[in-house]
């Protein structure tokens, strides 16, 4: 087995981390199935660095969250939804007053 290493996104920070395999094909297909598809910041490369975490220490460093209760969860999506309401309502208003300053322009003979 060799050591390779590769960079990896856990939580939206890059963690240098090595994998034992036996090929770079398979270090890539075991960090993408213990981290996700899209963790992957780096392809996998053959290393003796001593400064890579193990796998076992990256998946320490990820913290679960506890699940929102229902009450929790409609008050979680409402403050999601309340930016985009917001853009929404700035961009129908600058819709609605440009069609007031070309209608007159477009109506002179």
């Amino acid at each position: 087995m060799n050591k390779y290493q590769a960079l990896v996104r856990i939580n939206g920070h890059q963690v240098k981390t090595a994998v034992f395999a036996d090929s770079q094909i398979h270090a890539r297909l075991i960090l993408q199935y213990q981290f996700g598809m899209n963790s992957l910041v780096s392809a996998p490369s053959l290393s003796e660095d001593k400064d890579t975490l193990s796998l076992g220490e990256a998946i320490k460093m990820i913290k679960p969250t506890k699940p929102l209760n229902l009450k929790q969860a409609r008050v979680a999506s409402l403050k999601r939804n309340v930016d985009s309401a917001k853009q929404q309502l700035k961009l129908e208003k600058d819709r609605q007053h440009h069609q007031q300053t070309i209608k007159p322009i477009s109506s002179k003979p």
